[in-house]
């Protein structure tokens, strides 16, 4: 029997401007996005939607989670075969495709992970994780679309 987890948040329209939805240009696309005591994410749409660009939307809050999680499972996959990693950064890029009439949906994403590790023997082994890592992602594992990986390694 599976175990059952539970992400509960809190998000809320910040964009009023005193006349709430009247027409599309009377309203922000703000919101915040809350969860227990953690900080509070500003968001907003896209700016192609009218939103706000110093503020993260919820397309790239998709990629992120994606690439958060894929990490997550590598470096712990990493750990538990023996491949030191000493630094991980990703440049994700997430590819969204609008209709006609306003719909969209993502058509890929790609992970561009770039990691550091302390020998070039675990080079081969730190490749193999990715497959394994992507296959145990639970947000790759929700998503209707291809999550592709492009890695790059370095020694230190």
């Amino acid at each position: 029997m599976p175990k059952i987890h539970n992400y509960k948040i809190h998000l809320k329209w910040t964009g009023n401007t005193g006349s709430g939805t009247r027409s599309y240009r009377s309203y922000e696309r703000s919101h915040e996005i809350k969860t227990g005591d953690k900080i509070t994410i500003p968001a907003s749409s896209d700016p192609s939607f009218r939103g706000d660009p110093a503020k993260y939307n919820p397309e790239e809050l998709l990629v992120a989670g994606l690439s958060g999680c894929h990490m997550l499972w590598f470096l712990h996959l990493s750990s538990v075969n023996g491949v030191n990693v000493i630094r991980y950064e990703d440049h994700a890029e997430g590819i969204m495709e609008e209709q006609g009439d306003g719909s969209g949906r993502f058509s890929q994403v790609v992970l561009k992970p770039h990691i550091t590790v302390s020998d070039a023997s675990m080079i081969e082994k730190m490749n193999d994780l990715h497959k394994e890592a992507n296959q145990k992602c639970f947000i790759a594992n929700s998503v209707n679309f291809p999550v592709i990986h492009e890695p790059t390694a370095v020694v230190k």
